[in-house]
């Protein structure tokens, strides 16, 4: 089943973007999955089309207007879970992005402004997810980040499915150090072990490998790990 991707944005011009390329390309020609941007503003009903207003209490910037919002919302594909990118969202990992290709089909809320009317998120149900502890300046950015996670585990996108496995954060560490030719690069060679044929004392390595980066690199996923491990 092809997923397919809604996506509410003042900017739909922007789609497909980077995902009319490479793997995301191809497989969107290939029918694998498919996008819809729908323009927010064409649910507003005044005259300039007006998407955002001044926040109540007063503040810098402007919000964007539930009624507007939610009319473009639901007007999207009902039976489709709808996911608003927001700072203060769920992180997204590649866990989420697992959970996403297993879907048929998705929503996805780019924010602008200041933010969004949290009655249009509460009466929506929603899910808030956020790419990073960062501000972008809309959520166009991150739908593409997110999307592009997100395609490429879709099935017949990767050549190889084996390579959806064994990469970084699929085992809970990040990847282990890669290697191909020239066998000598600047006086550094490739490790022996790599061309030893001795296929468990290669993978004996490449785990290796990723617990020495994952502890020195994010300490945080090394105590995730650990923990698991542990548990086992």
């Amino acid at each position: 089943m092809a997923f397919h991707a809604t996506i509410l944005t003042l900017y739909p011009e922007m789609f497909p973007g980077p995902l009319g390329i490479s793997l995301a390309g191809r497989a969107l020609e290939q029918d694998i999955w498919s996008l819809d941007a729908m323009q927010i503003r064409d649910f507003a009903t005044d005259k300039h089309h007006c998407v955002d207003d001044t926040p109540a209490g007063g503040g810098a910037g402007m919000v964007m207007k539930a009624d507007v919002l939610a009319r473009a919302i639901d007007a999207s594909p009902a039976d489709a879970p709808r996911f608003l990118l927001s700072p203060r969202g769920r992180p997204f990992n590649q866990a989420m992005a697992r959970e996403l290709a297993a879907l048929p089909a998705a929503t996805f809320i780019c924010g602008r402004f200041e933010g969004v009317d949290e009655r249009v998120i509460e009466t929506r149900n929603l899910i808030e997810v956020s790419v990073g502890d960062y501000i972008l300046s809309g959520g166009e950015m991150a739908v593409m980040l997110v999307l592009d996670a997100v395609v490429r585990l879709l099935p017949g996108v990767m050549g190889n499915a084996e390579s959806g496995v064994q990469e970084s954060f699929e085992t809970g560490l990040l990847e282990h150090p890669h290697y191909t030719r020239p066998q000598v690069f600047e006086g550094c060679a490739i490790p022996d072990v790599l061309t030893s044929g001795n296929h468990k004392a290669i993978a004996q390595w490449r785990q290796q490998q990723a617990e020495v980066i994952t502890q020195a690199r994010r300490p945080d996923l090394w105590k995730i790990y650990q923990e698991k491990q542990r548990k086992a």
